[in-house]
């Protein structure tokens, strides 16, 4: 028999894992999830469940209250994102492992617990995350190395989709190493992610500067820096329906992506770095907007671009700032 997930009250003794869930308008999905996690973790160790839900509008609240009572709750007035939700989390609990999990996943069964096992087993290892596949079967490659500035000009924009065969961005989703051994890498998806207590006490948690994205690319950079070890282990392994809640916003997605990029590399290759990337990916959005607009031009689904139009628009009055 599965552990019942602990409602902590005073008396309680810590649990050995805090599983800790933000979400935002993706209350099926979450469900499906929580209703995952008891063979995710099996009869071996002690756990709890602490969602952060960000003013979704889905009737999340109330339908976690109703099929998951055990679940603590704790129910923004407005969206805080996904850097802040977790934090709230991370500050709630004193579970000696702390579970990142997005809330469009699946955890397969004994996924969680082997990752934890995983941390027992290797103490000089302070994060550690599982094999990812997309909803369709495929994998989703969740192992990266750190970005160059190569990487932060070209991945994810108009350079990859034009020339998406580039050495470098295979060599940064690690595609040139095995992925079903063990092993260690420079920071992982945040989509699912292990965090030994003693990181998070001597680290801190995610830097509120990223309303999202990047979050994790940081927060793993920090524990390289203090001296941990990051590991992959594909033992464990998890469906991620990637991208439910941004898809939401598309443009609002963009905006957060790229200006959480544009911090990161002014807080490690220096403001005018930072600087050239943002004027650059600025210029990227310029020319999705005329190319767009040539194709309205012609006639070619003028409600689809118009669409576009106006999104590239809004990334651009941003200033990514």
């Amino acid at each position: 028999m599965n552990h019942t997930p602990q409602s902590p009250t005073t008396s309680t003794p810590a649990p050995d894992i805090a599983i800790l869930i933000v979400s935002w308008n993706v209350r099926e999905l979450l469900l499906g999830c929580l209703n995952a996690l008891p063979e995710a973790v099996g009869d071996a160790y002690s756990y709890e469940v602490i969602l952060v839900d960000n003013a979704s509008s889905d009737g999340t609240v109330e339908a976690v209250q109703e099929a998951f009572p055990h679940v603590r709750i704790i129910a923004n007035k407005e969206n805080r994102g996904f850097t802040r939700g977790n934090n709230q989390a991370l500050a709630a609990t004193q579970a000696r492992y702390l579970f990142l999990l997005n809330p469009d996943t699946q955890p397969l069964p004994d996924s969680i617990a082997t990752l934890a096992r995983y941390l027992d087993q290797h103490p000089q290892v302070g994060m550690v995350g599982p094999r990812l596949w997309y909803g369709d079967g495929r994998p989703q490659p969740s192992r990266r190395r750190f970005p160059t500035l190569l990487t932060l000009f070209t991945e994810s924009t108009i350079i990859q989709h034009y020339l998406p065969q580039l050495p470098i961005f295979a060599h940064f989703i690690m595609a040139d190493v095995p992925d079903d051994a063990p092993q260690e890498v420079d920071w992982l998806v945040g989509a699912a992610i292990m965090v030994r207590r003693e990181v998070y006490e001597q680290i801190g948690g995610l830097d509120e500067g990223f309303f999202m994205y990047s979050e994790e690319l940081d927060w793993c950079h920090r524990a390289k820096d203090a001296g941990w070890r990051i590991a992959y282990h594909p033992a464990a392994e998890i469906i991620h329906y990637e991208g439910k809640s941004s898809e939401q916003a598309r443009a609002r997605r963009d905006i957060a992506f790229f200006t959480s990029r544009v911090r990161y590399t002014r807080k490690y290759f220096g403001p005018l770095w930072a600087e050239l990337l943002r004027g650059w990916l600025l210029s990227t959005f310029a020319f999705l907007w005329l190319r767009e607009g040539a194709k309205w031009r012609v006639g070619h689904k003028r409600a689809l671009r118009a669409q576009r139009m106006a999104a590239y628009v809004q990334v651009l009055r941003s200033g990514l700032k």
